[in-house]
């Protein structure tokens, strides 16, 4: 089993990539944003993605969006292929897209936004402090990119302020300290349990 930084040679997965999105939003029911296979390859092909394979055979994907001329850097698109869920691949493969982000973009904020509660444990385990979207990048291109989104409507409601999802950001140049590590920790705790009551109340629980 390998993580390596996609390139010209993995262009052939990116079809299979596409549908195991498609296939994960239907079956999670939650927000995933929907990718074609040009918008995968077109990141295959500047670097700007991992590929985890096990021999010839797709296990897992994520890949590097650049906005406001490399100010930030979202990492998007982590996906695993069924077969090999419940493994741990997620998380390796989380890293290694942090990894490769902050090597190619190291003055950059690095985010994301996700309705997964176990992707923003591992947001957190990198560094990622949870923020309003307010501190996010304000790139309507970004935004544009929610639309596939089952839950867009909650998005555009709200004025762009709050969604399902939960805004996460790494910050380079700040300082990790106790103190900050510890009121992170508490903020993690409190938009877990205000996200886990937005999900049973869209879902009708």
């Amino acid at each position: 089993m390998e993580i390596v930084v996609a390139n010209e040679t993995h262009l052939k997965f990116a079809s299979i990539i596409s549908e195991t999105m498609a296939e994960s939003a239907k079956v999670r029911g939650t927000g995933i944003a929907l990718r074609t296979p040009e918008y995968l390859r077109q990141r295959i092909r500047n670097g700007n993605a991992v590929i985890s394979l096990d021999g010839d055979k797709f296990v897992g994907f994520c890949y590097i969006e650049v906005w406001d001329h490399n100010k930030f850097v979202a990492n998007s698109g982590l996906i695993v292929h069924p077969d090999y869920r419940q493994l741990g691949f997620a998380r390796k493969i989380k890293k290694a897209i942090f990894e490769l982000s902050k090597k190619k973009y190291p003055k950059a904020k690095i985010f994301g936004i996700t309705t997964g509660l176990a992707v923003m444990k591992m947001n957190y385990d990198l560094g990622y402090k949870p923020v309003t979207f307010s501190e996010l990048t304000d790139d309507p291109d970004f935004w544009k990119g929610c639309q596939t989104c089952k839950n867009f409507d909650v998005l555009t409601r709200t004025d762009r302020k709050m969604c399902l999802c939960t805004g996460m950001l790494y910050d380079p140049e700040e300082k990790n300290s106790k103190k900050s590590k510890a009121l992170n920790s508490k903020a993690f705790k409190r938009l877990k349990k205000i996200k886990e009551q937005l999900f049973l109340k869209k879902n009708g629980s």
